[in-house]
């Protein structure tokens, strides 16, 4: 695919819709899901979500004690096995658990990521946000390949953000080793790198009519921020100098339910079939981002998130990195 495969489908949805108007009339019955950071923000509206539509919904957990207060209470079938994408050995031991003991995989949903964090490093050196939002998914969906690819009809979402507007991969120097750490341009380059994992996941998938997506699920106020200041985030016109949310933030943020939406549209809507890898944001397949528009910067996706070359070149030095690791 490419920027011109991103053509809208006139979902019938919009930007505030929210997960349950998406998955009403969605049988997920017999379905086998995954949904990383399923336990807290949109993650975890996801998981009702899924649940409430009859999924048995999987819950990789790094905090197990968090993890069983937010769950609590949600009706279906749902279930936590220890997970840390940080840690690749740990990412291997909870694909193994499953493998052993599902034998399909329906939807997985790489919801989990950092933002905007202090420089840090994780696994075997790379940036934090490089090796959990990407690599650490990377790693996930090449351990459960065999169940992606055992099961017709597979979906895969992947978290990406508007965010990928700030910075394409960085070729040569992914892990900021020999670069000033600026930790917006290592977030959107790990958002770009979740896009570009969609793109070429969807190819791997062809043969059996599985799917990979990537999505923008929109500006939320979740735990994802908890790395950015109040005055950073006054100075993004996010919050008012007393703290509360803009004028900006009330009109466009959405909620928690809302946030979710776009996932579960692209885990499950019938107007996806055979539109293999696209960018969806609010319910849609996102267009292309229109360098006129005063809103450029919040919607549209661009080109180097979408380039069949990139996404090609992104995973082979994916799977280096993972072997090396």
């Amino acid at each position: 695919m490419a920027v011109s495969d991103q053509v809208p489908v006139q979902s019938g949805f919009h930007a505030k819709s929210t997960a349950a108007e998406v998955l009403e009339g969605v049988d997920l019955a017999g379905k086998t899901a995954i949904v990383t950071g399923g336990y807290s923000g949109i993650g975890l509206e996801k998981v009702k979500g899924l649940a409430s539509r009859g999924a048995k919904v999987i819950v990789p957990v790094r905090t197990p004690e968090k993890a069983a207060a937010n769950l609590a209470g949600i009706e279906g079938d749902v279930t936590t096995a220890a997970m840390d994408l940080s840690d690749l050995a740990s990412v291997r031991q909870f694909a193994e658990s499953v493998m052993g003991a599902q034998s399909k995989l329906d939807i997985l949903i790489n919801n989990a990521g950092i933002m905007a964090c202090p420089e840090a490093r994780v696994g075997p050196g790379w940036e934090s946000q490089f090796g959990v939002n990407h690599m650490g998914h990377f790693a996930l969906a090449r351990a459960l390949m065999p169940l992606l690819s055992a099961t017709p009809g597979a979906r895969v979402v992947a978290l990406s953000s508007t965010a990928h507007k700030v910075s394409d991969i960085l070729w040569d120097d992914p892990q900021f080793e020999n670069t000033e750490y600026d930790k917006w341009r290592a977030y959107g380059q790990a958002k770009t790198a979740n896009a570009l994992f969609a793109n070429a996941l969807s190819r791997r998938l062809r043969d059996t009519g599985g799917l990979a997506f990537s999505v923008h699920p929109g500006g939320i106020f979740t735990p994802l921020q908890r790395h950015l200041p109040q005055e950073e985030m006054i100075a993004l016109g996010w919050l008012n100098e007393d703290g509360e949310p803009s004028e900006l933030a009330k009109a466009g943020f959405k909620s928690p339910q809302q946030g979710a939406s776009t996932t579960l549209w692209a885990a499950t809507s019938s107007s996806l079939e055979g539109k293999a890898g696209v960018y969806c944001e609010d319910c849609d397949i996102a267009a292309p981002t229109d360098p006129d528009s005063p809103m450029a910067r919040y919607m549209g996706v661009n080109a180097h998130a979408c380039s069949d070359e990139s996404a090609e070149r992104l995973w082979e030095m994916s799977e280096a990195l993972l072997a090396d690791a």
